[in-house]
């Protein structure tokens, strides 16, 4: 956890072992033909990963005293759509990786259709939680909470945004569509993760805004950071294959602005991030420790 303060270090720490938690008590493995799907699901969802978007949940949702019951089912909605985005990326027919998170995706330690039936089960999972009374008794909120999952994992959000960095390999695209892709491949979820919290706190749309605005600037910092370590960072503490993007011949931060102006573009997010808070006190420090750490990660 290069970087990370020690409060966030003990959150980082604290919601993991919580995702851990929720998914090992989600995902019990039947006694029947499913279980080789149970044992994939757990394979993707238990053990590793940053677990930034179920942290941002968390963090946004404790500026508005949410029920912490509340925020870790959110919280594992939300992480279900991003683990089953890595198990689908994974694929031979989309990335064709062999190492996610320190150990094998699922396609190589099962096999490629369990992996998809993984992915698409993780994603149907995530809505299930969200629908049920036990995340939230007020309807409303919990059809408000569908709604934004769903538009930041489809064609506006991160699928959408997959589609276009599966075209990045055939074309040349320019600062401003690389810019598009990634707020909608990266910064979408992380959007949405900040915006369930306020959600759940039943801030209004329009006492948002301060929010919308730090999860973009920390969306687009986080991916500007992931190139720069995609370039200069250690495969064995990514726990994944480095330096793909260069190597397929896609356009990146890096490649287009170069270390040093990629560097100061997302100090300078960072900084505009951590501005969008400044009507918070010390109950949003936890969220400008994770806009700081978007920088400061070794992975």
């Amino acid at each position: 956890m290069g970087g990370a303060s020690i409060a966030l270090q003990t959150a980082l720490q604290q919601i993991s072992g919580d995702m851990d938690r929720q998914f090992d008590q989600l995902l019990p493995v039947p006694d029947d033909p499913r279980a080789k799907l149970y044992q994939a699901m757990r394979h993707a969802a238990i053990g590793g990963g940053k677990r930034l978007r179920p942290l941002l949940v968390h963090a946004t949702a404790q500026l508005f005293n949410v029920d912490r019951t509340a925020t870790l089912r959110v919280a594992t909605a939300l992480e279900c759509i991003h683990v089953y985005s890595l198990v689908h990326d994974d694929l031979p027919a989309m990335d064709d990786d062999d190492m996610r998170r320190g150990k094998p995706t699922v396609h190589r330690a099962f096999d490629e259709a369990t992996a998809i039936l993984a992915g698409d089960c993780l994603h149907a999972l995530a809505f299930e939680i969200l629908g049920d009374e036990t995340t939230h008794p007020d309807p409303f909120v919990r059809i408000e909470l569908v709604a934004c999952l769903a538009r930041s994992a489809g064609p506006s959000g991160m699928g959408g945004g997959q589609m276009m960095d599966l075209e990045a390999e055939k074309a040349s695209f320019d600062l401003p569509t690389v810019t598009r892709l990634q707020a909608m491949k990266t910064g979408a979820l992380i959007a949405c993760a900040v915006e369930s919290g306020a959600i759940l706190g039943k801030v209004p749309v329009e006492g948002r805004t301060g929010l919308r605005g730090y999860a973009r600037d920390i969306g687009l910092a986080f991916q500007i950071a992931d190139d720069i370590l995609d370039v200069e960072g250690d495969e064995e503490l990514a726990g994944k294959k480095l330096r793909k993007d260069g190597d397929a011949g896609k356009e990146t931060f890096l490649s287009l602005l170069g270390l040093d102006r990629a560097r100061e573009q997302a100090r300078m997010l960072v900084d505009q991030a951590i501005d969008h808070l400044r009507g918070y006190g010390s109950e949003a420090d936890l969220l400008r420790d994770i806009a700081r750490y978007t920088l400061e990660r070794d992975r």
